[in-house]
């Protein structure tokens, strides 16, 4: 018979099966908490984990249990008030249970059922809205640079890259293969030199002098053998490897005039979400810079970014030039790829459009890596539209999409950011 045993280590997630049975029964509430942490959290922040709070009542399972129907005769040791047949009041909820809170009021309270989410998780429900079947597989072009990289061991290279552990690791398994044979021998031969001797053998035996001969002759053969031969010598081998630029800047250019309401704000919120991921995967630092616009531009903290509520006409322009002057003053040199996210419902006054397009023709693409326009309504698109549609003739680093509904934003945001044929 055999007998198959499974030695495979087991993970941290010991039930992960039962957790994600869990998960697909709580799915409302978990969407809802998910949904709570998209409009609170920081777009840096966003892709930790989150803790879900489920009520009691809802984590109650079903069980079966004895029914009270018919009649039941008990006996009650201690009894002295009552005889068969007594009527008294039910009583009222006694204590013993443990989940009541203190205080003067006499009804109770449970606390939540609170566990955490993994990154994944949260990115899984995050995604699952904008009909995501994975992370973003696609990547940017970007400038790269190159860096060396550690890829093993040769047998040749400079003296400066030689890995003494390793030589000297080779070095002693060479000894310990190539003398195995000897030392056995020697070994051998002194234990039968000594076994002569015990017996009383003289020393001018030629039995003893043939084994002391035989003993030089292999010590002799064993110090032979070098310490360290060329043939050990290993040298830590270093490759080139592609690396993009360490730094990037993400400029989020959003619309808050009175025509973008908070749906709209939320739409671009997540597309500008989506980007902050897709970039965080090329680069190790990224800063970002929040830009809002009504008639005018200003530069603002992502808090008031989102969630202020100051609004008015709309002049697109004045975003442009700020967004001009910042990358002049703090991003002008070669170390930063600027990324540019631009988010409004298309309305604009019609003299502003055309400015605009002048000052992105330019001024702006030439000093930016990409520039993403999305256009969030479900009417017809709008002059700023119009205006914006030259400028991808000129620069094949501006790409324009239209947003009508959320679960439209992964498949613009993988439309814009399509790896490009060379």
């Amino acid at each position: 018979m055999t007998y198959l045993i499974d030695r495979r280590l087991q993970g941290k997630n010991k039930s992960a099966i039962n957790r994600e049975r869990f998960l697909r029964r709580y799915k409302s509430q978990i969407k809802d908490a998910v949904g709570r942490a998209i409009k609170g959290r920081s777009i840096t922040d966003i892709e930790n984990g989150e803790k879900v709070s489920i009520p009691v009542k809802d984590v109650n399972e079903p069980n079966f249990g004895h029914a009270h129907g018919g009649v039941w005769e008990t006996i009650n040791p201690g009894n002295k008030e009552y005889q068969k047949g007594d009527q008294f009041n039910r009583p009222r909820g006694g204590g013993g249970a443990g989940r009541g809170k203190a205080g003067n009021s006499d009804q109770t309270s449970e606390d939540d059922f609170i566990f955490e989410l993994s990154r994944e998780e949260f990115m899984n429900y995050f995604f699952e809205d904008l009909e995501l079947p994975n992370m973003v597989k696609t990547q940017l072009t970007a400038t790269t640079e190159f860096k060396n990289h550690r890829a093993g061991y040769n047998m040749s290279g400079t003296p400066s890259n030689i890995h003494v552990l390793r030589s000297l690791r080779g070095a002693l398994g060479r000894r310990i293969a190539v003398g195995g044979s000897s030392r056995k021998n020697l070994i051998h031969a002194e234990r039968e030199l000594l076994a002569l001797l015990e017996e009383g053998v003289e020393m001018d035996d030629p039995r003893v002098l043939e084994l002391k001969h035989l003993i030089h002759h292999l010590h002799t053969k064993l110090l032979a053998i070098p310490f360290i031969d060329p043939f050990d010598l290993r040298y830590s081998n270093r490759i080139k490897v592609p690396k993009p630029m360490t730094q990037a800047v993400m400029f989020c250019i959003m619309d808050v005039s009175g025509s973008m309401d908070e749906s709209r704000k939320d739409t671009a919120k997540r597309f500008f979400i989506l980007l902050y991921l897709f970039l965080k995967r090329a680069y190790d630092k990224i800063e970002v810079v929040f830009i809002r616009h009504h008639t005018a531009a200003a530069e603002v903290g992502e808090e008031e970014f989102f969630h202020s509520r100051e609004s008015g006409g709309t002049v697109v322009s004045s975003a442009l030039h700020l967004l001009t002057k910042i990358i002049g003053e703090r991003y002008g040199s070669g170390a930063w790829n600027s990324y540019v996210a631009q988010a409004s419902d298309g309305d604009n006054w019609d003299n502003d459009s055309v400015l605009c397009k002048q000052l992105l023709i330019n001024t702006i693409m030439p000093a930016v890596q990409y520039y993403t326009y999305v256009e969030i309504t479900d009417g017809p698109p709008q002059n700023l539209w119009d205006q914006y549609a030259e400028v991808s003739d000129h620069h094949q680093n501006f790409a324009m999409q239209k947003i009508v509904t959320p679960a439209d934003i992964y498949p613009v945001f993988r439309e814009l950011f399509k790896k490009q044929p060379k």
